[in-house]
């Protein structure tokens, strides 16, 4: 009996000793192995085309004994034990079915396949993979019962469905997800009504229903999603009038109700909105007149309202919208002049009325002056200084001192057609002065030769000399290749920046010339929250310098090479400056015509202002990209940030800014200038997965999980931006797209 005893006893000590290494030691688990062959059963059941770019997936076991281990794998990631936690293979031309058995080890936390070919219906075992933090399946040609196919996750935080084949109805278990952050179901089949049980995730901060066939009325329980910053029901059948509970959702962003059927007036309520930068109106059948309450909207960067029943006036509190880019009113019954107000929007840029019962004169302001004429006509009797209308109001101009012998100054406001034939005309009359041998004294007042207009239309020049003390040193705050920026504060106490050239720019400065024209041509044609504003320009016998905005922060560069200020741009401000530039550049590619290529984005040339909003700055070697041209010029830009192709081929396109944009990207995660990291990478890693902690700037705390999440989707934009060949980069406009998900 006491043999028996000992031999029992030696038994269970064996057992737990193997059991403890099977768990706790380093060697692959036999729950690992059974996912490596599940894994590599996955990679066999796909198409043959696709199963090298999974060359990495290999049975690397010597014997039957052996373990595989996937944790090498492209797009593999094990925890501690050896067990799968993420599958990310985005991107990557994959086509097949999405595995049988993907939670087969139950671990599995992340699982990102987006923007492949997969077919058929979400895995069952995806229902009960209860450790799921974050789902990306975007982009396929995926269908099923979309109310069937997914449960009830603990820790889940993030999930997009989005462009895919789904149909049913939105299951109310998306309530009981706690920590739900992210929910895009988008594009897909869905229908029946939004469940209010949505209400319920208190964590949700973007909701995604667009381009289905949902119906009903939008619940009010969801006024009841604090965090919520970005609503999206576009494109559906959606009924009803709004509810007033919408009016507490005070830290949206980003709103669209477009393309639906809701019907009475808008609530008062949407003037609560003092984060929102965009309101999505229009195709719907609102009635009444536009509320007076979106002059509340002080972030406001675009208004639709198109489509829809508006009668009455244009309130004038529209034009209390400083930040306003874009605004649609067309197609409505809209009646009455414009308001006059209009002319001080220096912002405003795109505007359609057409289609309305409007009257009287147009705005003299940028947007009217280079609206197509579509966007102005089906009106009553508009008439204005507008290509094809009807002058009903002649515009003076300041008229030049008798004795003037070279031009004064044009601002934007005065049109693109303006610029040009102001900017030609600087260089004739500078030739015939230089011919005819005149030679002025250098001491001579200007005014009456040169005056800028600022927008209370005074004369500025001799303001901008006086105030900093004819450019003393005291006043420069920065220097650059072709001049100096200076700090000027005139007496209305608006404070500007004068980038002065090192030389009043005489003919045969060549190089200081093309930097002018060129920055005076993109900075007129363009207008973006996160471009620089451009007040105007001088060309002067003494001086010549550009006018813009004075933006109180300074230079990124200047920034992260102070410890101090560096510890201030905390990483949300930094995730929203690198999300700003995104969105000034694919501004620049695809919303320009021609496109326009900065060529020199870097730290230095990206300036933030005293709530951190980043601006994009100096264009002076800005390329206009020519239709159906090569697009051949010079070498130039900042090293460190030029894209790799420019040293073989002078050829440049909008993917060498993309390249520059990863880099900048990069360089505000780290702190500095990410020169070592950039010399490993190479297309081949480029997917692989990312040690966070090497990217963070150690001088800020550790992020929150939340954070890191958000700093790693970045990281990877940013190293797609990196890909050694040009065509494999995303475009802009996709990259500003995929940092706001």
């Amino acid at each position: 009996m006491g043999s028996l005893t000992l031999h029992t006893v030696v038994s269970s000590l064996v057992f737990l000793i193997l059991f403890f290494v099977s768990n706790f030691s380093l060697p692959v688990s036999s729950d690992s192995n059974e996912e490596a062959y599940a894994l590599l059963k996955w990679k066999a059941s796909l198409q043959n085309h696709n199963r090298s770019l999974l060359s990495s997936w290999i049975n690397d076991a010597t014997n039957v004994s052996s373990k595989i281990n996937p944790c090498s794998w492209s797009g593999i990631s094990c925890n501690d034990a050896g067990r799968v936690v993420n599958i990310s293979l985005p991107n990557v031309g994959l086509n097949g079915y999405l595995p049988h058995n993907i939670c087969r080890g139950g671990a599995l936390q992340y699982f990102g396949v987006s923007n492949n070919h997969f077919q058929g219906t979400i895995p069952k075992s995806l229902r009960n993979c209860t450790r799921l933090i974050r789902v990306r399946l975007d982009g396929n040609n995926l269908t099923g019962n979309i109310s069937e196919a997914l449960g009830i996750y603990p820790n889940l935080t993030f999930i997009n469905l989005s462009h895919n084949n789904f149909y049913g109805e939105i299951s109310s278990n998306w309530g009981k997800c706690p920590k739900l952050g992210t929910l895009n179901v988008s594009m897909n089949n869905i229908t029946g009504g939004i469940p209010r049980e949505i209400g319920n995730s208190s964590q949700l901060q973007a909701l995604d229903l667009s381009l289905n066939h949902i119906v009903g009325e939008i619940p009010k329980e969801l006024g009841k999603l604090n965090s919520l910053t970005k609503l999206i029901l576009r494109g559906n059948q959606l009924t009803g009038r709004l509810p007033t509970e919408i009016g507490s959702l005070t830290e949206l962003e980003y709103l669209d109700f477009s393309a639906n059927r809701f019907n009475n007036s808008v609530p008062e309520s949407l003037g609560n909105f003092q984060k929102l930068h965009y309101l999505g109106l229009g195709n719907n059948q609102f009635v009444l007149e536009l509320p007076k309450e979106l002059e509340k909207l002080v972030q406001l960067s675009e208004l639709d309202a198109s489509h829809n029943l508006f009668g009455g006036e244009i309130p004038f509190q529209i034009c209390s919208l400083k930040t306003l880019e874009k605004l649609n009113l067309s197609h409505n019954n809209l009646s009455g002049s414009i308001p006059h107000c209009f002319e001080g929007m220096r912002g405003l840029s795109v505007i359609d009325i057409s289609d309305n019962q409007l009257q009287g004169p147009v705005p003299n302001s940028t947007a009217f002056r280079n609206a197509p004429v579509e966007a102005l006509e089906g009106n009553k009797g508009l008439c204005g200084g507008v290509k094809g209308m009807q002058p009903c109001k002649v515009f003076s101009s300041h008229k030049q001192n008798s004795g003037a012998k070279w031009l004064a100054i044009v601002f934007p406001v005065l049109g693109a057609l303006f610029v040009a034939m102001a900017l030609i005309a600087i260089f004739i009359l500078r030739k015939q002065n230089s011919d005819s041998g005149d030679r002025q004294s250098s001491n001579q007042n200007p005014q009456g030769l040169f005056s800028i207009l600022n927008f209370d239309r005074k004369l500025v020049y001799d303001e901008i000399v006086r105030a900093t003390n004819d450019f003393d040193a005291e006043y420069c705050i920065g220097n650059g290749g072709h001049g100096s920026v200076y700090r000027a504060e005139l007496p209305s106490g608006q404070v500007v920046a004068v980038k002065k050239f090192h030389s009043p720019l005489p003919c045969d400065q060549i190089a200081d010339q093309k930097e002018f024209l060129t920055e005076v041509k993109a900075l007129t044609e363009t207008r973006h929250r996160n471009i620089v504003k451009f007040y105007g320009f001088c060309s002067h016998a003494r001086h010549s310098f550009l006018v813009y905005e004075f933006l109180e922060r300074g230079s990124l560069a200047a920034i992260l090479s102070s410890d101090a200020a560096a510890q201030e741009l905390d990483w949300s401000q930094r995730m929203n400056t690198i999300k700003g530039v995104a969105d000034a550049l694919s501004y620049l590619h695809h919303d320009c015509f021609p496109p326009i290529v900065h060529r020199d984005l870097s730290s230095k040339n990206l300036l933030l202002d005293l709530e951190y909003e980043a601006h994009v700055a100096d264009f002076g070697i800005a390329k206009f990209l020519k239709p159906d041209s090569s697009n051949w010029t010079e070498f130039a830009g900042t090293y460190g940030y030029v894209a790799p192709e420019l040293a073989y081929t002078m050829k440049i396109t909008e993917k060498c800014d993309v390249y520059s944009f990863g880099v900048l990207a990069l360089e505000v995660i780290k702190g500095k200038h990410p020169r070592d990291f950039l010399s490993s990478i190479s297309s081949s890693s480029l997917n692989t997965d990312i040690e966070l902690d090497e990217m963070l700037d150690p001088r800020l705390p550790a992020p929150s999980r939340s954070v890191q999440e958000k700093l790693i989707s970045i990281v990877k934009v940013a190293f797609s931006c990196l890909n050694e060949s040009p065509e494999s980069r995303p475009t802009m406009k996709i990259v500003s797209q995929q940092l706001r998900i």
